[in-house]
């Protein structure tokens, strides 16, 4: 007898069905065909185990697993549960004529009981787009995938929850999410609030410019300046995520197997801040069946790199591209995945090996020539991806024990939106720019005009400051973003005079 039930499969953040063909006929063994893993393959033992547990007989003729399409590599033990229910149906041990119109997924253990299991939002997806009636899964899942409505999400605790459902003795209710409701109740709820930070008023300028314009920074000061704090809190000024935003990051989130159980929609930007020795393909992403990194984890959010010059350089490297295309193409023989990757990078370093080069009271204690060999560690052409460069220094004691309290994320928060809604209207003909900082050299001149005067100063601060030809374009782009957060329609002298002031790196005694 030949019974279908139906899985699927994950590749990059998208999904595909898997047929999953049983047949119980004479002879021995158990045979699992289509490209299977090994976790596939032993999932003999678990179902076997299952269904004896439960009370079901395993069949002792042959039994033959086909999971097409055959061509598609399938990994992981969430195919334990359409595996034992086309066991149980093709040995006439469940009679039912449900099994085409659910997805069922799920990793059994010996007992029976299902266990979860990622990639669930992107299935869900999938599910309801090719029209199938529901998804059968663990209930740890369920929230998650009940984000996807006109799709009856069916939470189960064990097999025999799911088989006694197929067979219709029990009743199980979908499980329902008003998604927008729960959505707009828990959107941008952030622990950190830049209120708690007294003085670094410069610093906080900065990046409310950097969250207004999209563009990436880097922070240069000494140990204990208050950096890697200031970092931690952008992402609470960073306009609040959008629905269809929320929904990219969180079927990231889900492949990656990042949202734990009983996780739903994501409702705030990420924060990834990954240590120092992480490998290229745990930034970017790979591996045999490419997973997401941490640059794809960061979409729609904050990447921050603390000591920037620690990281291995080829790893600083492979950044270049998919900070320019705002994606990450992984290719391998047989396929090719692209995980999409829009972040904001927000980096930080010392600025010497000791920490106190410039420092205003510390005296730094490196030799000749060791800051200059500390900085080049950096290269410039991933320099010249970042906008801001800003100096921190070290907060008094009066501005410490300062009881004013300062201005809080929310604040912040309005005024950087208003500035991005400004954009919005801008590049309202060009859907692939969203900010600023993803104009186009071409586009820079079109829309960021400025009169003679402003001329006149840039070519000062340039051959003064000696700046570099890379700074030119960061530095329009920089002042077109402060004017948008004045509500300016053209670029002023003073919003110049300001973006000059973020160009550090570029000046000669620094990267040279």
């Amino acid at each position: 007898m030949l019974t279908k039930t139906y899985g699927s499969a994950v590749q990059g953040v998208n999904a595909y069905t898997i047929t999953i063909e049983v047949v119980v006929s004479q002879g021995t063994g158990f045979f699992v065909v289509g490209l299977p893993d090994n976790a596939i393959k032993e999932s003999q033992q678990r179902v076997e185990a299952a269904l004896k547990f439960r009370g079901y007989r395993m069949p002792r003729t042959k039994v033959v697993v086909n999971m097409a399409p055959a061509d598609i590599r399938k990994e992981g033990s969430a195919y334990d549960l359409p595996i034992a229910v086309g066991i149980l149906h093709a040995s006439q041990q469940l009679s039912t004529e449900r099994l085409g119109e659910y997805v069922l997924m799920g990793e059994l253990a010996l007992d029976g009981v299902l266990r979860p299991i990622r990639g669930v939002l992107p299935i869900a997806i999938q599910a309801r787009k090719e029209g199938f009636k529901g998804f059968i899964l663990p209930r740890e899942n369920a929230e998650e995938a009940a984000i996807v409505n006109n799709l009856d999400i069916i939470p189960v605790d064990t097999m025999q929850e799911a088989v006694d459902f197929l067979e219709g003795r029990l009743d199980i209710q979908p499980l329902v999410i008003d998604t927008r409701d729960v959505f707009q109740h828990t959107a941008n709820q952030y622990a950190a609030d830049f209120a708690d930070v007294q003085g670094q008023e410069n610093i906080k300028r900065a990046l409310e410019i950097a969250a207004a314009g999209g563009h990436n920074v880097i922070m240069i000061g000494p140990p204990g300046a208050g950096k890697t704090m200031l970092a931690k809190r952008l992402p609470s000024i960073l306009p609040p995520l959008g629905m269809q935003e929320a929904l990219e990051t969180t079927k990231i989130h889900s492949v990656a197997g990042k949202l734990g159980s009983n996780a739903s929609l994501l409702n705030t930007r990420p924060f990834r801040a990954p240590h120092h020795t992480i490998s290229d393909v745990a930034l970017v992403g790979g591996g045999g069946n490419p997973q997401p990194g941490e640059i794809s984890l960061a979409h729609n959010g904050v990447l921050f790199l603390d000591e920037l010059p620690e990281f291995k350089r080829t790893v600083l490297e492979v950044m270049r591209q998919p900070l320019e295309e705002r994606r990450v193409t992984i290719s391998r023989a047989k396929v090719s995945i692209e995980f999409p990757a829009n972040f904001m990078l927000i980096a930080s370093m010392n600025p010497c090996p000791c920490g106190y080069y410039n420092h205003p009271e510390k005296e730094c204690v490196c030799g000749p020539g060791v800051v200059q060999r500390y900085l080049n560690k950096v290269s410039g052409p991933l320099l010249d991806r970042i906008d801001l460069h800003v100096e921190v220094t070290p907060v008094t004691f009066d501005q410490m024990t300062e009881t004013r309290r300062a201005e809080d994320s929310r604040t912040i928060q309005e005024r950087v939106s208003q500035a991005r809604q400004r954009q919005a209207e801008r590049f309202r003909e060009f859907p692939d720019i969203h900010s600023n900082a993803m104009m186009p050299s071409q586009m820079v001149k079109d829309i960021c005009r400025i009169n003679q005067a402003g001329l006149t100063l840039l070519k000062t601060a340039m051959e003064r400051l000696g700046l570099s030809a890379r700074a030119y374009d960061r530095i329009l782009k920089v002042s077109r973003t402060i004017a948008d957060l004045a509500a300016a329609d053209d670029i002023r002298i003073e919003h110049l005079a300001e973006a000059i002031q973020y160009r550090s790196l570029d000046r000669e005694g620094w990267a040279g």
